[in-house]
């Protein structure tokens, strides 16, 4: 048994029996061996769920970095929609990540920050708005896997909410904040690069 079977395993626990039920007993179990075992590869629990939402996030992790010649617009959306789509593929995986800290992938976040810098955006909105984006696919993520029991009709006048329609008019309207930030002072329109 090494560190990248448990927190498979764990992962593999999470999408079974979800975040709430997930603890080092039921893991060992699984695993088959005893609960102090675990203890060889992580001190503590957290230690583990923090393993586990870095494992998680391996698919946006390694997606493809931006190049100087992408729009940086297109790539600001599609690295969100990335974020989100790899934080849907495991239950609870939005749970799982707030609060965790990407150590792992500083490196990439600075290259990601550098050409959102490089392509004119300012560097205080360029971090701001990956931190607005970032916390607003999580939180998306968190309406969307919340187990809220049967389904009940919303009254007539409310409407109903398609999770990703949501998610993408948010996302635009981020984006065209942080475009209007962009745009040349004195100028209503950006300026193409």
């Amino acid at each position: 048994m090494n560190r990248e079977t448990v927190v498979r395993e764990a992962l593999d626990l999470l999408d079974e029996v979800g975040l709430e039920t997930v603890s080092t007993r039921r893991l060992a179990k699984r695993l088959g061996v005893e609960q102090p075992s675990l203890y060889y590869h992580f001190r503590t629990k957290r230690d583990l769920l923090a393993a586990m939402a870095e494992a998680a996030m391996a698919p946006h992790a390694t997606a493809p970095l931006p190049s100087p010649e992408d729009d940086w617009r297109a790539w600001f959306l599609e690295n969100s929609r990335s974020f989100r789509r790899t934080l849907l593929q495991r239950r609870d995986g939005a749970r799982l990540h707030a609060g965790s800290t990407p150590t792992g992938d500083l490196d990439r976040i600075r290259r990601k920050m550098a050409f959102l810098v490089a392509s004119g955006v300012p560097e205080k909105d360029a971090q701001m708005a990956m931190l607005a984006a970032g916390r607003f696919t999580v939180g998306c993520v968190l309406e969307e896997q919340a187990d809220t029991g049967p389904k009940q009709d919303p009254p007539a006048d409310v409407p109903v909410i398609d999770d990703e329609a949501a998610f993408e008019a948010g996302l635009a309207l981020i984006l065209g904040g942080l475009v209007q930030r962009t745009a040349p002072t004195g100028s209503g329109s950006r300026q193409e690069r």
